[in-house]
């Protein structure tokens, strides 16, 4: 299997390079050159699978069909060292948990940092350790967060040898827990960078750093985000799984609700289709932050400033340039390197937005693509929130919420709606109290988090400045 850059360039890596490079040097972003074609006997084999052997095991067939350059009792010694009950708090990895008529939620923050990036993170830390280890080098990821990518990021590559961390987060616009799970961690590996701005700001930065292809070079720098392609593939996984316990033959169909802000989670469900995986809808949840959602309505891609970005009550949702958005527009416009370029390194640069409304391609993002989506707002949130708890007895987080209130709008009798939950409700203890009048329970090990002592530098959102601190760093240690 060989990689490809979104953006045209014609030369083609493979897994283990674009693993340690995140983005390609052309800016663009890394796809297979081919999805695996999952037939009716391959799935009905990984449902024997899945219900004999478990997540683990079926993370290693998926995975087995995009890497090729790791041996295969390798991944799947890694798959079995992640996803395991230890990590994940239940054997089951990702259960399904019924709401009422043919919904339910997949529960994906059961790992360590309660939110659903540990599915990914967890696997992606392992990778790097192997990898580095294989080639006796370094890495120096750098990353951006808008709550909950990065408190996953560093719980899984905390004490990884031959790694360290520089995760970059819009200052003061997390969650006090959410803060706290970060900036409470003393590990020497782990650099944390409050910027003065938005998430857009710091994801900027991050493609800045890693467009300097002189510096990504000479410091090693790579990326977690899911601009990362190997953290999109495991999260092509539970895909599988949710259709595998919710459907009985392969003869079924599902869809999936997924709250989105930068694009990645339910792009990997759009990969999972292309793969041959039953599903019929993959609806696009998004709060007050509606630049997916304005672009499958109206065709409009059209980025927001940072000062035009709202600070909402589902904070890792408030992103208005959604990074992994450009994988699904280069499938959508036939895989056009040279148009995806233009739309994406051009356009959106000199003009802010691009318009395929009138492009044949855009009436396939649902007929083609199953593509549909929906908005929540604060009010929204918090009616879903209580519903949810009063007819159900399942409290949820803002995000899941926003997921389960545009869910129930695109609903369709016999079809199983999977809404993709994304954080315990802790992380969100502000909101939950005001929707419901009471606090969600806290793990155990998260008590009195917030009182820890806090390791974190506050920064201009200056690439330079943040380059510096990536060399001085490098330097001294």
């Amino acid at each position: 299997m060989k990689y490809v850059s979104t953006r045209g360039t014609p030369e083609r890596k493979q897994f283990c390079e674009i693993l340690l490079e995140g983005l390609a040097p052309d800016g663009g972003l890394y796809l297979p050159e081919h999805y695996p074609q999952v037939s009716d006997a391959t799935l009905s084999q990984w449902r024997t699978i899945y219900h004999t052997q478990g997540y683990a095991a079926l993370a290693f067939e998926v995975l087995s069909l995009y890497i090729d350059d790791i041996p295969a009792a390798d991944v799947r010694a890694l798959c079995e060292k992640t996803y395991t009950a230890e990590v994940f708090g239940t054997g089951e990895i990702v259960p399904l948990r019924h709401l009422e008529d043919d919904v339910w939620l997949e529960a994906l923050s059961n790992g360590p940092t309660l939110a659903f990036k540990d599915m990914a993170m967890q696997l992606l830390g392992n990778l790097f350790e192997y990898e580095l280890a294989r080639r006796a080098e370094e890495l120096n990821i750098l990353g951006a967060t808008s709550g909950d990518t990065g408190s996953a990021a560093e719980y899984a590559m905390r004490g990884k040898k031959g790694v360290r961390v520089f995760m970059t987060s819009p200052h003061g616009r997390m969650s006090a827990f959410q803060q706290a799970q970060m900036f409470s961690l003393q590990d020497a590996n782990i650099y944390n960078i409050a910027v003065k701005g938005v998430f857009d700001d710091c994801q900027d930065i991050v493609k800045a750093v890693s467009n300097d292809l002189e510096f990504k070079r000479k410091y090693r720098i790579g990326t977690v985000n899911s601009i990362n392609w190997a953290r999109l593939l495991a999260q092509v996984v539970y895909y599988f799984a949710g259709y595998i316990q919710a459907t009985e033959s392969n003869a079924q169909k599902v869809s999936f609700a997924v709250p989105s802000g930068n694009f990645g989670n339910v792009c990997a469900g759009h990969v999972a289709r292309m793969m041959g995986l039953p599903i019929e809808q993959l609806i696009v949840a998004t709060n007050e932050n509606d630049v997916l959602d304005e672009f499958f309505r109206t065709g409009v891609y059209r980025v927001r400033a940072s000062a035009d970005t709202h600070e909402t009550s589902s904070p890792s949702m408030d992103i208005s340039k959604a990074s992994n958005f450009e994988r699904f527009v280069f499938d959508l416009l036939g895989r056009d390197g040279a148009r995806t370029a233009e739309l994406f390194e051009r356009q959106l640069a000199t003009a802010g937005f691009f318009d395929l409304s009138t492009d044949a391609a855009f009436a396939q993002c649902a007929s083609r693509y199953g593509f549909v989506s929906g908005k929540s707002t604060h009010a929204d949130r918090l009616a879903t929130i209580r519903d949810t708890w009063q007819r159900h007895g399942v409290m949820i987080d803002t995000h899941t919420a926003d997921g389960v209130k545009v869910a129930l709008e695109f609903r369709k009798p016999g079809i199983p709606m999977l809404v993709l939950e994304t954080a315990l409700p802790i992380k969100f203890s502000e909101t939950i109290v005001e929707a419901l009048g009471r606090s969600p329970e806290r793990p155990a090990k998260f008590e009195g988090i917030e009182a820890l002592p806090k390791r974190v530098r506050l920064m201009d959102a200056d690439v330079d400045a943040i380059k510096a601190l990536i060399a001085a760093e490098c330097q001294a240690t």
